[in-house]
């Protein structure tokens, strides 16, 4: 049974579709990259899948969870499906372990000295242990960016959805954190990823989809996209990237 349904799903905002039908389907443990220039519709897609964007027709189910209920429900999808984005959104007056032991703890009403437990793991699985007491402004941007994934990671999720988190990183903290969602792919995290890193996506990711006009308009495993792109869009994109 695949972890990630997605069915003719359209959405539009005003006048504008966004997403024109667009299917997918991922199995446990899969790593799915989604490329493609501005405008694809590939963020909206990632949204849509937590329920942060509602669609206008089509099915998403993801992680048992079917999108479309109350919001009861969409809370219960949102404890299995983490999502971290390109902005860290750390709470700036509380400490590195607080900010992890906080939804754990309101959410999932699990005990504090438990949570404080959960948060020294997460923290030590993204390399930062060493910072639990620390507060967000004494981080670099990838340190905070490991922050947040580790805070979604405390909620023990099945899916973890990537929206551009290293976008507004330099190159060197970039590489901090695919280094760690590159450890989340290879110890079985199933993860779909909004991403510009194309060698990234090449070498971690088990499948790629190129957006284009907000259909998918190529798909296939990642290797054998990018070494053989079937169509003059998918080759333009992939040869405008090399740098």
């Amino acid at each position: 049974m695949p972890e990630v349904i997605v069915e003719k799903v359209h959405k539009s905002f005003g006048a504008l579709e966004v997403l024109k039908g667009v299917s997918l389907s991922v199995g446990r443990g899969e790593v799915f990259a989604l490329i493609g220039r501005s405008g694809s519709g590939k963020s909206t897609l990632l949204r849509c899948m937590n329920g942060l964007e509602k669609i206008n027709s089509g099915h998403v189910e993801i992680a048992g969870h079917t999108l479309g209920g109350d919001a009861k429900a969409l809370r219960s999808l949102r404890t299995d499906v983490g999502i971290v984005f390109q902005s860290y959104n750390l709470f700036p007056h509380l400490t590195v372990g607080e900010n992890i032991m906080l939804a754990p703890r309101i959410v999932k009403g699990i005990a504090k000295a438990e949570t404080q437990k959960i948060a020294r793991e997460v923290l030590q699985l993204v390399g930062l242990l060493e910072k639990f007491d620390s507060y967000p402004d004494q981080l670099s941007g990838g340190q905070q960016q490991r922050v947040a994934i580790a805070r979604s990671l405390a909620m023990r999720p099945k899916v973890m959805l990537f929206d551009e988190v290293t976008s507004a990183l330099d190159p060197e903290l970039t590489e901090e954190v695919l280094t760690v969602m590159e450890t989340l792919a290879r110890d079985g995290m199933t993860m779909i990823l909004v991403t510009h890193e194309m060698a990234f996506a090449r070498r971690v990711a088990t499948k790629t989809i190129f957006m284009h006009k907000g259909t998918i308009w190529e798909e296939g495993p990642s290797k054998e996209l990018f070494a053989n792109p079937q169509t003059q869009e998918l080759r333009q994109f992939v040869k405008s990237d090399v740098k």
